[in-house]
């Protein structure tokens, strides 16, 4: 797995899905919102910081919802085991 690359290298590894689940939410998102084609041409330093930050928003509520969701789920087994 890839971690913090060159330009280049992180796109290679975006595109052959080689990247940290992280920064792979950062494509996805970037994708969803329309921009991916802008970071791929010209990287993430194209983006305006309301872009960025909107990512960085989305990508922290991504998180937290995941974080939440496993928690319930360890809950449920526990309940299950007692």
């Amino acid at each position: 797995m890839w971690a913090v690359l060159d330009k280049e290298k992180e796109i290679k590894a975006y595109l052959d899905g080689e990247l940290l689940p992280e920064v792979r939410m950062k494509y996805e998102i970037a994708e969803e919102m329309g921009l991916l084609d802008r970071v791929l041409s010209d990287g993430w330093k194209s983006l305006s910081a309301k872009e960025t930050g909107r990512i960085g928003g989305l990508m922290t509520k991504r998180k937290k919802e995941k974080l939440k969701k496993l928690k319930e789920d360890i809950e449920k087994a526990n309940r299950e085991i007692t």
